[in-house]
């Protein structure tokens, strides 16, 4: 009858060489490291919360009349400029957690839903061994920047240039010619023309950066020595 249990249902299904109670014990290992990269990946999501809270709160400031200074947006690029580091350190953790956590779904939780003995001597266990017997982490803080800036920050960024430059573009009257952009742009001692192309300079190497890491990724990867240095 359909839906009735076969009694040679297990037949199929072959008898691991690994003892129950290790599996039981990779199970709870497994339900760690979900659980900490899940911890890593919250704390992630809280410092690009920062980052765009920061943002926000400075385009408040720079807008909130037409005789607002536009310095706002200036000091908040730098300061998302230290969140950015803060989450890439962030990010190492949580790459190394996450790494381990995919190694176990795809060495040993995969061959086991596909009906095929695990191999207890295998290449998986022996990396999940030395990355536990001597932790490290498995990407670099520039590429991790990298990536986050690819990720995230890239948007954010964009938004505070192009709010930068509309500030100077509308308030507090319309512009009629360039050279009225870098009057606005001054700030205190310094000339405008100089602010102007700091910020020029600042988002271009942003850019050069996202770049040069995103490269730096593809090459790495290429040239990777273990499974687990491809998350």
């Amino acid at each position: 009858m359909p839906g009735e249990p076969k009694e040679d249902a297990g037949k199929d299904w072959p008898k691991q060489d690994i003892e129950s109670g290790t599996i039981g014990a990779l199970a709870h290992l497994y339900r760690a490291e979900v659980f900490r990269s899940t911890h890593w990946r919250t704390r992630l999501d809280n410092t690009t919360n920062w980052a765009v809270v920061t943002t926000g709160i400075a385009l408040s400031a720079t807008f909130a009349n037409r005789e607002a200074s536009p310095l706002p947006m200036v000091l908040v690029g730098l300061l998302v400029t230290v969140f950015l580091i803060f989450e890439a350190r962030r990010y190492r953790y949580y790459n190394m957690f996450r790494a381990r956590a995919r190694l176990m779904e795809s060495d040993f939780y995969a061959p086991i839903l596909y009906g095929r003995k695990v191999p207890w001597n295998g290449e998986w266990a022996k990396l999940l061994a030395d990355d536990y017997e001597t932790p490290h982490y498995h990407i670099s803080l520039v590429r991790a920047a990298g990536r986050r800036l690819r990720s995230n920050y890239s948007w954010i960024l964009a938004i505070q240039a192009v709010a930068y430059f509309g500030k100077l573009a509308i308030h507090p009257v319309p512009l009629t010619e360039l050279s009225e952009a870098f009057e606005r742009a001054a700030i205190g001692p310094l000339p405008g023309y100089l602010v102007f192309l700091a910020g020029v300079v600042f988002h271009t190497s942003w850019i050069v950066f996202a770049i040069v890491t995103l490269r730096l990724d593809k090459r790495y990867r290429k040239k990777r020595k273990s499974p687990m240095q491809a998350i």
